[in-house]
């Protein structure tokens, strides 16, 4: 597998997670999610919109997520969209998942000293 096929599925597996995490504060419409994950991450990554909007629906769908369309302030309707209980605890558990894999995969990687 290639580095950056590692990558895109760590992204994948991962933008759920970084999508709540950016919304446990302020409702943010789906530019502002990418922008802040982008700028959270110090330019690391980011979800295209082919990843993004995919998983913002899904968490909806899974009562994670509402969403509401609000005029904008110099341009179109936007859809904005705010975390619910439900989404949080999905956040509190993603998070220990995450806690857990990342510790046994740096774990596993450390080199052994004798």
């Amino acid at each position: 597998m290639k580095i950056g096929g590692v990558r895109g599925q760590l992204m994948k597996g991962t933008t759920p997670m970084l999508i709540l995490s950016v919304l446990r504060d302020e409702e943010l419409y789906g530019y502002e999610i990418a922008q802040l994950i982008r700028d959270r991450s110090g330019g690391a990554f980011g979800p295209s919109e082919g990843a993004l909007y995919p998983a913002l629906h899904s968490l909806e769908a899974q009562g994670a997520l509402k969403a509401s369309w609000r005029d904008g302030d110099k341009g179109p309707r936007r859809r904005y969209y705010a975390i619910t209980p439900t989404g949080r605890g999905l956040l509190a558990a993603h998070e220990a998942e995450w806690a857990s894999f990342s510790t046994g995969v740096l774990r596993a990687m450390s080199p052994i000293h004798e």
